[in-house]
């Protein structure tokens, strides 16, 4: 019963104020650029080095678990022992708070915070530190975290965050297999990354998000330079799978570059798409929640379902509202492809005949968003995921045999740490297959 308490006591919402939050590095510039809109609200937020404490992770799991949790445990052992170590006796572990979100539904995602509360709770000096989490239960409401009058302009901060993170990756995946020379756009993006988070520091609170759409709208602009215009288009590759291990390069062994070494362009799918994804299925859950309270002639039910109902509609309009402002600024000067809208990917399921929104996790999203891909003519489809993930075994099931019949090439890439011998040669073939299928594809269009 003592762990249960500690779940409860040292697991939840609690006030940033005052502390230092660690956030883990998911994708680089969607990490930095929300931990930036979290020290634009006075919140001392840190972005911890990440795979630097993988072996540490592995030690205190099974090998049961998903990958990522290994490599966050990882990445929050290894910060807080260094923090000890520089800091001796000044280091105080209750001014820490870790920040982990968590899901429902079948993923294991839903239980990280949980077992990294276990084992921080057996370790010598880490018992008080907190972890901070949010639920897609309640869209990642921060309710509990920052003064009332502060949460809702925060939460659409690092929306903006999020989705400008977007843009910045996919105007690296743009301009990189096109550069005039080698390393030129991954040093511009640096730089480029840096400028967003010092901007969104600066006027994120102040809503002034205007002046940070100019300064992002100039960093694109100026990224038309790197692209040598001689350069023949390459077969564009869709990336799907589990959010972590698509978007962790470290964990994904930099596949994106791999598939680019090989003579692909890549899109990967965006993070800002889950967020819009929680805010849509809330919606339709407080739908069904407000559909079967009539029927049972529960009013006070019925107005609490259609209450969410509508503050989740106002968000998902609001976060499109966003979103398109935000890719309507980049692509007025750099040719990226847009984002997907979630109703489109719920389409491409056929009226849930191959797969349904109501069973959650993000194997709707991958295969909704292959299928959009394709319609797109993309020329190849790559599904990213921890070794055993269920989820998107579900979606590789499901793709598999679909992406066959339309003769575009797809290929499964699991992780699990390891290195895999024969990964470079299945990937050269895959490749190979995506460069067919483009020859194809304009020779039927021209």
């Amino acid at each position: 019963m003592g762990q249960f308490a500690t779940l409860k006591a040292k697991v939840g919402k609690f006030s940033l104020a005052n502390k230092t939050i660690l956030v883990p590095e998911m994708g680089r510039s969607s990490s930095l650029l929300v931990a930036a809109a979290m020290r634009g609200f006075g919140v001392d937020a840190q972005v911890m080095e990440t795979y630097k404490g993988l072996q540490r992770g592995k030690q205190y799991t099974s090998g049961k678990e998903c990958f990522p949790c290994q490599i966050t445990l990882g990445d929050v052992l290894y910060h807080l022992e260094r923090e000890k170590e520089l800091l001796g006796e000044a280091f105080k572990p209750e001014n820490y708070l870790y920040f982990m979100a968590e899901s429902g539904g079948p993923c294991r995602f839903g239980m990280y915070n949980k077992l990294h509360r276990i084992i921080l709770d057996s370790m010598d000096g880490f018992s008080k530190t907190r972890i901070a989490s949010l639920t897609a239960e309640d869209s990642y409401s921060i309710g509990g975290l920052m003064k009332p009058e502060e949460r809702t302009h925060f939460r659409r901060t690092a929306y903006v965050s999020i989705v400008i993170s977007d843009i910045l990756d996919r105007m690296l995946w743009h301009t990189r297999p096109y550069e005039k020379e080698k390393g030129q756009a991954e040093a511009y993006y640096d730089k480029a990354l840096d400028t967003m988070c010092l901007a969104v520091e600066m006027h994120g609170r102040k809503k002034r998000f205007q002046k940070v759409y100019k300064i992002l709208e100039e960093v694109v602009r100026k990224s038309q330079d790197i692209v040598d215009p001689k350069i023949p288009p390459k077969p564009l590759i869709g990336m799907v799978g589990e959010i972590y291990l698509r978007s962790h390069t470290k964990s994904n062994q930099d596949l994106i570059k791999l598939l680019e070494n090989y003579g692909g362009e890549v899109v990967n799918a965006s993070i800002a798409e889950w967020v819009n994804f929680v805010s849509y299925e809330n919606m339709h859950k407080a739908k069904r929640q407000a559909i079967l309270a009539l029927r049972q002639r529960e009013l006070t039910l019925l107005r609490q379902h259609l209450r969410d109902w509508l503050n989740n509609r106002i968000e998902l309009t609001y976060q499109y509202f966003r979103m398109d402002q935000v890719y309507r600024r980049a692509k007025q000067h750099l040719d990226i492809y847009e984002d997907h809208k979630i109703d489109k990917l719920e389409k491409q399921l056929d009226n849930g005949r191959l797969f349904s929104f109501h069973v959650g996790t993000e194997a709707a999203l991958s295969i909704g968003g292959a299928l959009e891909y394709c319609r797109h003519g993309f020329d190849g489809i790559v599904n990213v995921f921890p070794f055993t993930c269920m989820p998107s075994t579900m979606c590789s099931a499901v793709l598999k045999p679909i992406l066959d019949r339309k003769q575009i090439p797809y290929i499964d890439a699991a992780y699990d740490g390891t290195y895999q011998p024969n990964l470079a040669a299945a990937i050269r073939t895959f490749m190979y297959q995506a460069a067919q299928h483009q020859e194809k594809r304009l020779a039927q269009s021209a």
